[in-house]
């Protein structure tokens, strides 16, 4: 069972978009994609430099369109999809439209409202978020509650990332949970925790005019792990996943149970790819984050269909 996976903020890089567009109908599909995201999403994916791309309402629509770029080509090469898809935070919105829930256009207009919303949410109280890495899962989760910090992220693998209050992820930095380590990310805010709150109202709202179909493949959920079934259950879980934990550890559980053979991650690819490499050892791979890639990835659907 081989398995498309859609990364979420962060994994963007300067000029990351530049060999996608050279291929055939690239330019024109992200034309559409950057019409209904409200974000010129060729020039921030080629020419646009890192500080501008950070930015939420940039970021999480040009993740989305990258990797539904990257999927369409993928595809269009295969000549058939994965067995399975699921997607990291913003990924989800990629990973509905690889599952038919959502139409790609569709996604990216959710995306860019999204992004829109989320930065609106950040800028009303100064947060933020830092990755712990190592140490022992139950005392970094009771260090947490004692500093009034949430753990947005379960990556897996040994990482959580915390978000909360600035000060709190301060004390957290200076005196860390014994054998962890605690990276600042650069992020606007404390992004799946109930500072996002106003973000979820205005994802639903927008979510309510676009059109909602059940998945034509197994859909896996941040929420917890599980496969859903009914689309309109998954937009739903997707709006409240913007104030709630994403809960990658429990699908990556989800995975090994499901007997995944193989994993694909799209562009921006790499970050997720990373974690299956220390959580799912021995499943074969690849991070498909140029047009170069595509032939590998193909080659590991092909190879477990045989």
């Amino acid at each position: 069972m081989i398995i498309a996976v859609f990364p979420g903020q962060g994994s963007q890089t300067p000029g990351f978009l530049s060999p996608w567009l050279e291929l055939d109908g690239a330019t024109d599909r992200l034309s559409s994609f950057s019409e209904a995201a409200g974000v010129d999403l060729a020039a921030a994916g080629t020419e646009w430099d890192a500080d501008a791309i950070r930015d939420t309402q940039v970021a999480q629509p040009l993740i989305v369109g990258a990797s539904l770029l990257s999927y369409a080509a993928f595809v269009e090469a295969a000549g058939t999809t994965p067995a399975g898809v699921a997607g990291h935070s913003v990924g989800e919105l990629a990973a509905l439209a690889a599952a038919g829930v959502l139409s790609p256009v569709d996604a990216l207009t959710l995306a860019g409202v999204r992004g829109r919303a989320m930065a609106d949410a950040a800028a009303q109280t100064p947060t933020g978020m830092s990755a712990i890495l190592g140490g022992d899962e139950a005392a970094v989760l009771a260090r947490l509650a004692e500093l009034d910090l949430t753990p947005a992220n379960h990556n897996g693998a040994g990482q959580i990332v915390a978000a909360g209050a600035l000060p709190a992820l301060a004390v957290l930095a200076e005196a860390p949970v014994p054998a962890t380590r605690v990276i600042p990310l650069q992020v606007a805010g404390a992004f799946h925790t109930s500072y996002m709150a106003p973000a979820v109202d205005a994802l639903r709202e927008a979510a309510a005019s676009v059109a909602v179909s059940d998945p034509q493949t197994t859909l896996w959920t941040n929420a917890d792990g599980t496969v859903v079934d009914d689309g309109p259950r998954a937009v739903e879980l997707l709006i409240g996943q913007v104030a709630s934990p994403v809960r990658w550890d429990l699908c990556m559980a989800s995975f090994a149970e499901a007997g995944v053979t193989g994993i694909i991650e799209f562009a921006p690819a790499g970050t997720l790819v990373g974690l299956a490499k220390r959580a799912l050892r021995g499943v074969p791979s690849v991070a498909v984050k140029t047009p170069d890639d595509l032939d590998a990835a193909v080659a590991l659907l092909k190879g477990s269909a045989a």
